[in-house]
C-alpha cells in the first residue's frame, strides 16, 4: 500500500495542518489545505503571487489578520495551537520566524546585540556570560564571524544579507522545534540568496522547516518535498525531484517551466 506524504509525516510530524480553510470579509482565501512536516524535514510551500501562501504560513505563526474566519485545525508537535496567537502557545508548540523584510523585522534604533539577547532571556533564561558567549555562537552559525562588530550595530549599518542572517540566529535563539521562512530570499540578490539558503539549511538540521516561497529553483536547492498551492488549496504534494521531473498539475508544471527559464541549480532536491 502507498502511504501519501502527509500521512507518512503525520506520524512524527513536528506540524499537522488538517483541512485549513481561512476566510477574510467572506472570501475563502485558503481552502481545505492539509500538510504535515515530519521532525527535520524541510517542506517548501510553493505558488504565485495570491495562491495563499503566507495566509497559511500566519495561521501556523498565529498571526492571522483580525476578522480572519478559520475552520480545520493547526498542531505544532502534537498541540493544538488553531487561532492561538504566539503569547499564549507553551513552550513545546513554539515556532520560529524568519521574514521576507529583516530590515522590518528589526528594531531601526536598537542595536543587535540587544534584541538577540530578547529571545535567549526570555525563552532560554540566560543571562550573563553564558547569554554573551550564546550570542557570538549563534552569529557564528549563521556565518556572521565579526560578532563584536554586529552586535553593537544597528539594522540600518548592516547589509540586507547581514540583516537576513541576524533574524536566522534569532529565530534559532528560542530553540524552536519548527522554522516557518516566509519568502526569506526575495529581496536578496543571487549571490546572498544563495548564501542565506546556505545558513538556512543548516540552521534547520536538528529542526522542521517550512519554507514558504513563489521560486521552485530556490526550493529545489533546499527543500526534500513541495506542496504546490493554487487559488488557496493544495494541488500537488511531492518530492522535489519527482515534481522537477514529473509535475501531475498544470500550476505545477507551470511553476517548473518558470524554473527552469531561470536555470535550475545543478544539485536538485534536498541538501545534505
Amino acid at each position: 500500500m502507498i502511504i501519501s506524504p502527509w500521512r507518512r509525516a503525520e506520524r512524527s510530524a513536528a506540524l499537522v495542518v488538517d483541512d485549513l480553510t481561512v476566510s477574510l470579509g467572506g472570501r475563502e482565501l485558503v481552502r481545505g489545505v492539509r500538510l504535515a512536516i515530519a521532525a527535520t524535514e524541510r517542506v517548501a510551500l510553493i505558488g504565485a503571487s495570491g495562491s495563499g501562501k503566507s495566509l497559511t504560513a500566519a495561521a501556523v505563526l498565529g498571526t492571522l489578520p483580525v476578522g480572519a474566519e478559520v475552520r480545520g485545525s493547526v498542531r505544532v508537535a502534537g498541540a493544538d495551537v488553531t487561532r492561538l496567537p504566539p503569547a499564549r502557545r507553551s513552550a513545546a508548540a513554539r515556532v520560529a520566524a524568519v521574514g521576507q523584510d529583516p530590515a522590518a523585522a528589526l528594531n531601526p534604533l536598537v542595536p543587535v546585540g540587544a534584541q538577540l539577547a530578547l529571545p535567549l532571556r526570555n525563552h532560554r533564561g540566560l543571562g550573563g556570560a553564558a547569554l554573551a558567549s550564546e550570542r557570538t555562537r549563534l552569529l557564528a552559525a549563521v556565518g556572521l564571524g565579526d560578532a563584536d562588530r554586529v552586535l553593537r550595530s544597528t539594522a540600518g549599518e548592516l547589509s540586507g544579507g547581514q540583516r537576513q542572517r541576524v533574524c536566522i540566529a534569532m529565530a534559532l535563539a528560542s530553540r524552536a522545534g519548527l522554522l516557518v521562512a516566509d519568502e526569506p530570499t526575495t529581496a536578496l540578490d543571487l549571490v546572498t540568496q544563495a548564501q542565506v539558503v546556505a545558513v538556512l539549511r543548516e540552521a534547520s538540521r536538528d529542526a522542521a522547516l517550512l519554507f514558504i516561497t513563489h521560486d521552485l529553483a530556490v526550493a529545489a536547492s533546499l527543500c526534500d518535498r513541495a506542496v504546490v498551492l493554487h487559488a488557496g488549496a493544495v494541488v500537488e504534494d511531492a518530492p522535489i525531484t519527482r515534481l522537477l521531473t514529473a509535475p501531475q498539475h498544470e500550476q505545477s508544471a507551470a511553476l517548473v517551466d518558470a524554473a527552469r527559464a531561470g536555470a535550475l541549480p545543478a544539485r536538485m532536491g534536498a541538501a545534505s
